[in-house]
């Protein structure tokens, strides 16, 4: 431990290395000794154990010689990487002075503290998905979110009432670090569920971090405003809290201003639509569920952009979807014109292609880590926005398209300083010869000539000297010690004029130099050295003067972007055939033959996608119930109805022969459910909190997709739920949501005609015989079987297996429950309240949720359990069930 080390006992170098680590106990400390960054100690153990380095020794004047291991400082970016996403904050300690000017040990510092959310190496990032670092500022009464990624200089604040909804803003940025107030940790939130769940690195800050009059005062020095009103951020007063502390922790990291921050956005969550993580997780918007990949999810189908850019824009465009028509209509516009302008399109397109991200490439400018290469880049990229504004000129009739023209700027200026400035081949490293161009820069091309001419100058002087002291053998020589000097043998001593200067005396000779001489000799000597130093001041210069206009470059950057996202939108819509949908604010959905977007593409070529319809509004068709086997596509279909709804709530065309949609505020599925046994949760109870989840905050204005409620319980217990379920969504006072609700509870057909806004569907299958075809084509009525065996058949099981159970299917046939339901649909229709009282043939565990239990019924089931012989699961399901039955006895 370094905290042990006698600090007297080791060398100078050895105390200042222990002094910084004990500054920065919290971090990894990378420290600069000449070409590695070394650690010791305990960091090296750990580093040399997770990067698999080899761990040496240093004698640094203790018993035992310090643990070491080391990186070299070119490529330490790679193992910076590699440590940050294990985990740990590394601190990088770097030598502030010129090693060959220093008296005594070289002065170090660290120069920046490296985080997830504060990693600046591009290289190590995805291109095509923002880096976020967010911040929370919890409140009892209300929760500050700010959110930045520090490579592109965006930087948003809101707030909201409860810790659900700071977890859907979790879920929907997926920031690489969180960083919060201790108060956030005891909210009642799981830390390690988002850490784990998320892959989120969770970092709690000082309270110093939170104070309200600094975070203020931060966010007023950066953006040089006399007040926040002038940002846009009065009203929001725990916003302001957790956008100024992310600021001052970014400066903190960095150790410097961040200049590519130059705008804030606040933001109102009741401006998009809410998607809580179960829905992102199941709609599959952005990675998939089973292997966490892009390819199968809608992003995947919709993103055929041509930059960086564009692809982090369409990335947010899916996962904040509007809700206000007007914001719709302005995209969808701006596609329309596009799809129908194929050629302009192709030509966008074409002259997008070579753009690279001019976002990231800006902040490397800004925070001076971009080489000349990277200049180049820019250049190139910059070169192709003329020729996008001319583009646009055959489609500037379109308002939003007219509005991208005009943001976006030429940056003439920015292209030819490169372009008269750099080379066309540079070298990679700024501290090398060979960056800037002949001709730009006066005093560089002098000492790039004296590196390539030295010899003629000084046989030209020395011809300009033998004529004028007419010293016929003058000589100019050249020695290690004296460098350049006029030597004159003896006997033309004489003839040296007065104002050579005697340098050295030789046996034979004299040797003399000139002011003149003096000044080609430092010229030719030091050009290399000096010539390197031009170089790099002048990249230098040039790259600051670039960093100066970064408000016209991110305009720009910020409008191809966007421009990139409608090309993309319109291209895949012409490709994939897609619609313009109609918003109507009926509350009607109204799809004609709609198809999943990425299920008709995943489908084999010999394969065709069915496509079907569907109605739902607030008043008659309100809830639809589909049944049917499993594998026939129920999913499919609700999923398909949710991802057509959304797309157009970003501004797309949809997969449909017609489309008249209403918007919605929200989109919640339940669709399938795991255990969580981490948290003590079944899948029946992660099923249950999903539920509870929608009931308690959908609106009459969702969309709800449900599917298979109440299968981790009894028939009866969820058979009850599901009824229950479906009542309450029906209620036109309580709720009233257009609702798709799959179920394998055929029973539940019987509320159509008994609720005026339930109506029942179902997936049509062909039966042959033992054998059935899914025809994948949703039909009106519902299914009177679930075809379960038959599936199961299909699926491979053993024919011993699929004969013995149709003999059970037939002898649970006479004990089914349909009658029972019958009598509770009829009484419900009169609103009698209902008690079942035929139990000869069911099992207690069936009647839970049918009829009150006794706690007798409780402790007898306890006594007859052995628990010898429950798994884990079994024992979390029974307890479980007992309880509910409790609380339901007590509530009775």
């Amino acid at each position: 431990m370094y905290e042990n080390v006698d600090i007297e006992k080791v060398s100078p170098m050895m105390q200042h290395y222990l002094q910084t680590k004990n500054e920065y106990k919290d971090c990894v400390l990378f420290y600069r000794l000449g070409d590695f960054y070394e650690l010791f100690f305990d960091d090296a153990k750990t580093v040399s154990k997770e990067l698999e380095l080899t761990l040496t020794g240093k004698a640094c004047g203790l018993e035992e010689r310090a643990p070491m291991c080391g990186v070299p400082f070119h490529s330490v970016d790679t193992y910076l990487t590699r440590l940050v996403s294990k985990g740990y904050k590394v601190a990088i300690c770097e030598q502030t002075e010129d090693p060959k000017q220093a008296k005594g040990i070289v002065k170090r510092d660290v120069t920046r503290i490296v985080t997830p959310g504060t990693n600046l190496n591009m290289q190590a990032l995805e291109e095509t998905r923002n880096n976020y670092l967010m911040c929370i500022f919890y409140d009892s009464e209300c929760i500050g979110i700010s959110v930045a990624d520090v490579t592109t200089g965006d930087y948003y604040l809101t707030e909201v009432s409860t810790i659900k909804e700071a977890c859907d803003e979790i879920g929907k940025y997926m920031p690489s670090e969180l960083i919060c107030n201790e108060a956030f940790t005891f909210s009642g939130v799981s830390t390690d569920d988002i850490k784990n769940r998320l892959g989120v690195y969770i970092n709690p800050l000082d309270a110093r971090y939170y104070d309200e009059e600094d975070c203020k005062k931060a966010l007023i020095t950066h953006f040089k405003v006399k007040s926040l009103i002038g940002l846009g951020l009065d009203d929001f007063g725990n916003g302001i809290v957790a956008a100024g502390a992310l600021l001052r922790y970014l400066i903190d990291m960095q150790k410097t201003e961040i200049a590519n921050i130059t705008h804030i956005y606040p933001y109102l969550t009741s401006k998009y639509m809410l998607l809580d993580s179960s829905t992102r997780r199941n709609l599959e918007l952005v990675e998939t569920m089973r292997d966490k990949q892009k390819r199968g999810t809608l992003l995947w189908v919709l993103d055929k952009t041509k930059t960086a850019m564009g692809a982090r824009t369409l990335r947010s465009f899916v996962e904040q979807p509007l809700i206000e028509k007007e914001d719709i209509l302005l995209r969808q516009g701006a596609v329309e014109k596009l799809v129908k302008n194929v050629v302009t399109r192709e030509e966008i397109r074409e002259y997008l292609n070579p753009v690279y991200d001019l976002e990231r490439l800006m902040s490397k400018i800004v925070f001076k880590t971009a080489n000349p290469r990277d200049l180049l880049a820019f250049r190139n990229s910059i070169r192709m926005i003329p020729a996008i504004k001319t583009s646009l000129i055959d489609v500037k009739d379109d308002s939003e398209l007219a509005s991208l023209e005009e943001r976006l700027d030429p940056l003439r200026d920015i292209y030819d300083l490169i372009d008269m400035a750099i080379v066309e081949e540079p070298p990679l490293t700024i501290k090398e010869s060979g960056i800037i161009k002949d001709g730009f820069d006066k005093d560089i091309d002098t000492f790039r000539e004296a590196g390539t001419n030295g010899k003629s100058w000084l046989a030209q002087l020395e011809d300009e000297e033998k004529e004028k002291t007419g010293i016929k053998n003058l000589k100019i020589k050249y020695s290690n010690v004296f460098g350049y000097s006029f030597e004159v043998t003896n006997s033309f001593k004489d003839k040296v004029p007065d104002y050579f200067i005697r340098k050295q005396t030789l046996t034979n000779c004299e040797r003399y130099t000139t002011p003149k001489l003096k000044e080609l000799e430092d010229t030719i000597l030091n050009a290399q050295d000096k010539l390197n130093n031009l170089e790099y001041e002048m990249f230098c210069k040039i790259r600051d003067s670039i960093a100066l206009e970064i408000d016209r470059i991110q305009e720009t950057a910020k409008a191809l972007a966007l421009l990139d996202v409608y090309a993309s939108l319109a291209y895949v819509a012409e490709k994939n055939h897609y619609v313009k949908p109609s918003i109507n604010e009926k509350g009607v959905f109204n799809i004609k033959n709609g198809r999943h977007p990425v299920v008709e593409l995943m489908l084999d070529s010999s394969d065709m996608f069915i496509s079907n319809d569907t109605y739902l509004d607030n008043k008659k068709h309100c809830i639809s119930i589909i049944t049917g086997p499993n594998m026939a596509g129920k999913s499919t279909y609700m999923r398909q109805t949710a991802l057509i709804s959304l797309m157009m709530q970003i501004g797309s065309f949809v997969p449909a022969e017609k489309a008249d949609i209403c918007v919605v505020d929200r989109i919640f599925t339940r669709v399938g459910a795991s255990d969580d046994l981490g948290s003590g949760q079944s899948t029946f109870m992660v099923e249950m909190n999903e539920v509870a989840n929608i009931l308690r905050n959908a609106t009459p204005n969702s969309l709800l997709i449900l599917d298979e409620i109440g299968r981790g319980t009894s028939t009866y217990d969820g058979l009850a739920i599901a009824w229950a379920v479906t009542e309450h969504i029906s209620n036109r006072k309580i709720l009233g949501a257009k609702t798709l609700f799959a179920t394998h509870y055929h029973e539940l057909t019987e509320l159509e005609g008994k609720m005026d806004n339930v109506n029942n569907y179902c997936i049509a299958v062909k039966e042959n015989g033992d054998d059935i075809v899914f025809l994948r084509k949703i039909v009106k009525g519902g299914a009177d079987k679930s075809y379960g065996i038959q599936v199961a058949k299909l699926a491979g099981v053993p024919d011993m297996v699929i004969d013995r159970a149709k003999e059970i299917v037939a002898e649970l046939t006479d004990n089914d429950i349909t009658g029972k339901v019958q009598s509770i649909a009829k009484d419900n229709k009169s609103d009698k309240k209902v008690k079942v009282k035929h139990y000869d043939d069911v099992d207690m565990d069936q009647m839970s949720l049918f009829d009150t239990v006794t706690d007798e019924d409780v402790l007898k089931r306890l006594q007859e359990i052995d628990i010898t012989t429950l798994t884990p699961m079994d024992a979390l399901n029974t307890l479980y069930k007992l309880q509910s039955d409790l609380k339901n006895r007590w509530k009775n």
